[in-house]
């Protein structure tokens, strides 16, 4: 299924924020960094500053050039409800959602990723608007975060930034 938005839309006018608010590890934090900027992702919301050796080496520089906010998941909640004017989609694994290749995702995109192992929880997301997986076909439950994150950025550009 091929994905278009009909007429020009600035880029300009894209703005997807990555928020990775919950995940805890380093790596998989310095990598979603890396993916953020090479995608041309917005802003990237981590849960602290990490200049810790591990975070540059991973972010390749990333860092210096991805536009990096910062909230502790314990203020997640408080974040969301400031974030006006953004379709806040929470990625997770499966259940009773909508495939990620069946989504058009909107211009003004919040993309809400979960904790390593346990994934976003409930009282988020119930804040969400909507909620994708991304379809697997092996026997391993779920993908990396970091990993399913760039999938889902990936589909965002591939929707938007190919069309204009």
């Amino acid at each position: 299924m091929t994905h278009k938005h009909k007429g020009h839309v600035p880029k300009s006018v894209l703005d997807l924020v990555v928020c990775a608010s919950l995940i805890e590890n380093t790596t998989n934090q310095a990598a979603l960094c890396r993916t953020c900027e090479v995608l041309g992702v917005n802003r990237l919301i981590l849960p602290a500053p990490d200049v810790s050796w591990e975070f540059r080496k991973i972010s390749a520089s990333a860092q210096r050039w991805q536009p990096l906010e910062y909230c502790p998941p314990e203020q997640l909640d408080q974040w969301l409800a400031q974030q006006n004017g953004y379709v806040r989609v929470a990625l997770t694994v499966g259940g009773s959602v909508q495939t990620l290749t069946d989504y058009m995702f909107p211009a003004k995109t919040l993309l809400i990723l979960g904790r390593e192992l346990t994934g976003i929880p409930a009282d988020i997301a119930a804040m969400c608007d909507v909620t994708l997986t991304i379809p697997q076909y092996g026997r391993v439950e779920s993908l990396n975060v970091q990993t399913a994150g760039a999938i889902a950025i990936y589909e965002y550009n591939r929707q938007w930034r190919s069309s204009n």
